[in-house]
């Protein structure tokens, strides 16, 4: 099953709205709006505005003029936010891959209980050795509970990944192409988010003796990675959720066997190919994201 409907009070992933759109000006009237909150509003338009330039003019030829022109907010309001463009860019990835990761995170939670419920009524009784033919095994290390559970969860965890980058065509561009002509500090950033994808194996089956671990893991994430990334530069973002098959067995292959990484892929494929699918979107997206900049508003 596809795990939807997760996020409902999470801040809006950068890139998904028009930061120019007059309903988000700072309302002007007798009543004075707080400091605090037209700093908020400044910051998350900059934010959009940042991402969907930067996504449409490449980071380079992105100015800081450029984006407040996009954001719809002074230069003067820009420096009191950012030292920089690329603090300011950083300060959006940043946020932007925290609400992505949150999304994640609750789309795995969710899918270990189910897979749990599932996996006691479904394969009670098997053994251990058979966990190629039947999918049992440990697969959670906590509890005991089949492998099942764990491949679902991925399962669930990179069909969330794909549509949310696939919803907000800017932001996948901005944070998966663009954030390594930051340079450094760039590269930096993404490799400690990388680093965040290794919890999501937790508890995976064990990797054979002599395999390190830590290493297995991490080429997967940036072999996965590797293809998102190709698809992105190739502007074929509209496509990344139809990779969620190949990318399951990619992922599940190298910790629960060819077997189970093909039937967990062919349970992809089944899923995304299914009537009642339910794409997962990032927040805001379905009301109020279109493509490019929109019209002009307002500055602040």
């Amino acid at each position: 099953m596809h795990v939807t409907g997760l996020i409902t009070a999470l801040a809006t992933l950068p890139g998904a709205r028009d930061a120019r759109d007059p309903q988000r000006a700072i309302k002007r009237g007798p009543s004075r709006v707080p400091r605090e909150q037209v700093a908020a509003t400044q910051r998350d338009r900059l934010y959009d505005g940042l991402v969907r330039t930067v996504a449409e003019h490449g980071y380079a030829n992105a100015s800081v003029s450029d984006i407040c022109r996009a954001s719809g907010v002074t230069r003067p309001a820009f420096y009191e936010h950012f030292e920089s463009k690329q603090g300011a860019f950083l300060a959006a990835y940043r946020h932007g891959t925290d609400v992505l990761f949150a999304m994640l995170r609750n789309a795995f939670a969710a899918s270990v209980a189910e897979g749990r419920e599932v996996a006691g009524r479904e394969t009670e009784g098997c053994e251990v050795e058979d966990r190629e033919a039947d999918g049992c095994g440990a697969g959670d290390l906590e509890s005991g509970d089949c492998l099942r559970g764990w491949t679902r969860a991925t399962r669930s965890v990179l069909a969330v990944l794909l549509d949310v980058l696939a919803s907000v065509p800017a932001f996948a561009t901005a944070a998966i192409v663009e954030i390594d002509a930051v340079g450094p500090e760039g590269r930096r950033a993404r490799a400690e988010r990388l680093r965040d994808f290794e919890a999501f194996f937790a508890v995976a089956p064990a990797t054979p003796a002599g395999v390190d671990r830590d290493e297995l893991v991490g080429s997967v994430v940036s072999g996965a990675y590797g293809t998102l990334y190709r698809y992105i530069a190739d502007g074929r973002i509209a496509e990344l959720p139809g990779l969620l098959p190949a990318l399951v067995y990619f992922v599940v292959a190298p910790f629960a066997g060819p077997r189970a990484a093909a039937r967990a892929a062919a349970e992809a494929a089944a899923g995304s190919g299914a009537g009642d699918h339910q794409r997962s979107v990032a927040p805001c997206v379905p009301a109020q994201a279109e493509a490019g900049v929109g019209a002009a508003g307002a500055k602040d």
